[in-house]
C-alpha cells in the first residue's frame, strides 16, 4: 500500500471518528467510552477495521490522547513470517487488542473477537499469495489462530506445525 494512500486513509479515519465524536484533539481528555469505542472499531474482523487500525498505527501521534499501548513482540516466540508468509502485522494488531483490552479491564469480554480478527487478518494475508502456496499459508494461519484461541499465545506453535505446513508447498519453486 502506498504511503500516500495510507495517509489518505488515516486522515479519512480521523475525520470520520471526529464526526462521530470519537476522536479527540491531543490535548483533550478522552472518556472511557470513547476509548472503548475506538478500540472496538479497530479490532473487528473486517478489512476496513484492519485498515483503520493500520492507518492509526502509522500516525500514532494523532491518537496520543487515547494513551493506547502500541507495544508489540509481534508473533511472540513463533516466527513472525513463517515460511515467508508475512504474519507480523496481523500479530501486531492482535497484541494491540490484547494489551489494550487488558488495560481497560475488558479483555475476557473481547478475547474471542480479537482472536477471530487475528484469524481473518491471517487469511487476508494468505489470499495475497499464489494458489500454489495458499494451502501452506492457510494451514499456518489456522495453527496460529488455534494457538491464541486455545492457549492465549502464539508461543504454543511448534516447529512441527511449521514443518507440517511446509509439506503443503508444491515441489516446484514459487
Amino acid at each position: 500500500m502506498s504511503r500516500r494512500l495510507v495517509t489518505s486513509l488515516a486522515v479519512g479515519a480521523l475525520a470520520l471518528l471526529t464526526t462521530l465524536g470519537l476522536a479527540a484533539p491531543a490535548s483533550a481528555a478522552v472518556s472511557t467510552s470513547q476509548k472503548l469505542s475506538v478500540l472496538s472499531s479497530w479490532t473487528q474482523t473486517s478489512a476496513t477495521s484492519y485498515n483503520a487500525w493500520n492507518a492509526a498505527r502509522l500516525n500514532q501521534g494523532a491518537w496520543s490522547a487515547y494513551a493506547f499501548n502500541w507495544s508489540t513482540d509481534y508473533c511472540s516466540s513463533s516466527p513472525d513470517n513463517p515460511l515467508g508468509f508475512k504474519f507480523n502485522l496481523s500479530c501486531y494488531r492482535h497484541d494491540f487488542g490484547y494489551r489494550n483490552y487488558k488495560a481497560m479491564g475488558q479483555f475476557s469480554a473481547n478475547k474471542d473477537r480479537i482472536d477471530s480478527s487475528f484469524y481473518a487478518d491471517l487469511k487476508r494475508v494468505c489470499a495475497t499469495y499464489s494458489s500454489a502456496v495458499q494451502p501452506a499459508c492457510y494451514s499456518l494461519a489456522w495453527t496460529y489462530y488455534q494457538a491464541v484461541h486455545t492457549f492465549g499465545s502464539i508461543a504454543a506453535v511448534q516447529q512441527s506445525d511449521i514443518d507440517r505446513a511446509a509439506r503443503l508447498y508444491p515441489t516446484t519453486p514459487r
